[in-house]
């Protein structure tokens, strides 16, 4: 596959990322333009490796090196026929997937592995450039009606394709606009909201109809359930308390439609239960980054959560508190501290860490390149007040993991306390499961052992005729394993209402269960 050679002629490439002081000014991707030559090259690079393990590591099953080929050729239609006949939306997944294709890639036993991720996004932009992506209207409709809650990747996904089998879908969102986390917990500078207002305008434009601010279960009323969170609520919990939310019962939206597909997302914010934790000032990163984003797109004047002249704290390491991380620098914080209960990874794999294993090794965002400090190996014990009510530092112990009985935890150590001074905290330690209220238990759907909605190998619920997929399921997750639950669950829903499908399912039913 592409230049015989290309992997030992060439060396692996990305786009460089605009300066840090321009970039930070604006909310614009910080990528610069990729020339076509150079993408060419970069696929060039793909090996005939016999074994494309780059398959198993991509959950949509991509055909990485039949397209990485085409590209090499030129053939860029070709291409993305092949992209999109595994993947509904490549322009998301090419900017936001961590590439576990890459991980993955043979050349990456002893060199750089194929600019997979990169290849993708180009071709994905270049469909739109030359009008390939264009509405696939079915044929004929088929009577039955699918109603799908939630607009997230794995919705958007299920809608897409259930549309294209000839059903007619309707997507409920409870917030504004469609997106889920896409628009709302996605800031701008890493995907900017035009990339998915087409994707949307060409969802419509194949017949998929879209109910935003409607909460689905008579707990939605207060934001409980049947989408994206709102902004502002106690514990993260969400807040419908706006009075254009609607409220639709889920036994009404059940016995309206001939199926339901459930694609909430895992919304529960993981808490941090410390002395202070309801002074003035600390939030969950959704409660942060929701507001930021509608700022972005001119929905809102100002936010009411502003890093503006302020000294930050993120709790969490991962994607999201980058994504913190990005919109501080840009909102014009003083300083910024990130803060991981783990131990600093490598640079490089370790020996316990070989190909094709995720390599657990340091990573460096676009965010952590524009400042910031980042501590390792640090817990908060305490959050202290100001003497109004409001935080004024956090109160910090380095920790050491200790293996009890198989599990690992982490110790304090003594003597090793740190006042980090700070004027706001943001909580982004991740997600503990599906909202409780709301379609959940108004359907009194049954929920596994993580607290996310338990799904049968066909994707059904404990509701007959009810479905569920993405993070709702799995449990928080990437986007491309949402994509492809909702690609699946899609074909089960089909199968299920017409007694056979031709949509296809990336995930065996099987891997339903596997998570």
């Amino acid at each position: 596959m592409g230049k015989i050679t290309g992997f030992l002629e060439f060396d692996r490439a990305l786009p460089p990322r605009r300066p840090v002081p321009v970039r930070i000014r604006d909310w614009h991707e910080v990528y610069e333009a990729f020339p076509e030559a150079d993408t060419r090259t970069q696929a060039s690079r793909c090996m005939d490796c016999g074994i494309p393990f780059c398959h198993e590591g991509c959950p949509l099953g991509n055909l990485i090196p039949e397209w990485n080929h085409l590209v090499y050729r030129g053939d860029w239609y070709d291409a993305a026929e092949r992209l999109h006949a595994t993947n509904n939306f490549p322009e998301f997944t090419g900017r936001l997937c961590p590439a576990p294709c890459e991980a993955a890639c043979v050349l990456g036993i002893n060199a750089e592995p194929v600019t997979i991720e990169r290849v993708e996004q180009e071709i994905g932009e270049r469909a739109w450039a030359e009008g390939w992506a264009a509405p696939q209207v079915p044929e004929r409709l088929t009577g039955k009606t699918v109603a799908v809650v939630g607009s997230g990747p794995a919705g958007l996904a299920a809608a897409q394709q259930l549309a294209r089998a000839g059903h007619s879908v309707t997507v409920y969102e409870r917030a504004e606009r469609p997106g889920g986390l896409l628009r709302y917990g996605i800031p701008e500078f890493k995907m900017e909201k035009a990339v998915l207002d087409r994707r949307l305008a060409q969802l419509r434009a194949e017949g998929v109809a879209f109910r935003c601010g409607v909460a689905v279960g008579t707990a939605g009323a207060d934001g409980t359930g049947g989408g994206t969170p709102e902004p502002g609520a106690v514990r993260g919990q969400g807040a419908a308390s706006a009075p254009d939310v609607e409220v639709v019962s889920a036994g009404e939206l059940v016995a309206g439609h001939d199926a339901v597909v459930l694609a909430c997302g895992s919304t529960v914010p993981r808490d941090l239960p410390v002395p202070g934790r309801d002074l003035r000032g600390v939030h969950f990163a959704m409660e942060y980054l929701k507001p930021a984003n509608l700022v972005c797109e001119g929905s809102m004047g100002g936010s009411p959560i502003d890093a503006g002249g302020k000294r930050v704290v993120i709790i969490g390491g991962g994607d999201t508190g980058a994504d913190c991380l990005g919109t501080a620098h840009r909102q014009g914080a003083v300083s910024v501290h990130q803060l991981e209960i783990m131990a600093e990874p490598p640079t490089e794999r370790s020996a316990d860490n070989p190909w094709p294993t995720w390599p657990l090794v340091l990573r460096t965002s676009s965010a952590h390149e524009e400042g910031g400090e980042r501590l390792f190996a640090v817990t908060t014990v305490e959050i202290l007040d100001d003497g109004t009510g409001a935080v004024r530092a956090l109160r910090c112990q380095r920790v050491a993991p200790v293996v009890v009985d198989g599990r690992t935890r982490f110790e304090p150590v003594p003597g090793s306390d740190v006042e980090i001074p700070c004027d706001l905290v943001l909580l982004a330690m991740g997600f503990t499961g599906a909202e409780r209220g709301g379609v959940v238990g108004e359907l009194g759907l049954a929920l596994d052992e993580r607290g996310s909605v338990a799904a049968g190998p066909d994707w059904q619920t404990s509701r007959p005729g009810v479905f569920v997929c993405g993070d709702m399921a799995r449990g928080q997750s990437l986007i491309v394993w949402a994509i492809a639950e909702g690609r699946s669950c899609a074909a089960a829903v089909d199968r299920h209402l017409m007694g056979d499908t031709a949509l296809p399912a990336p995930l065996a039913p099987g891997q339903v269960a596997i998570r």
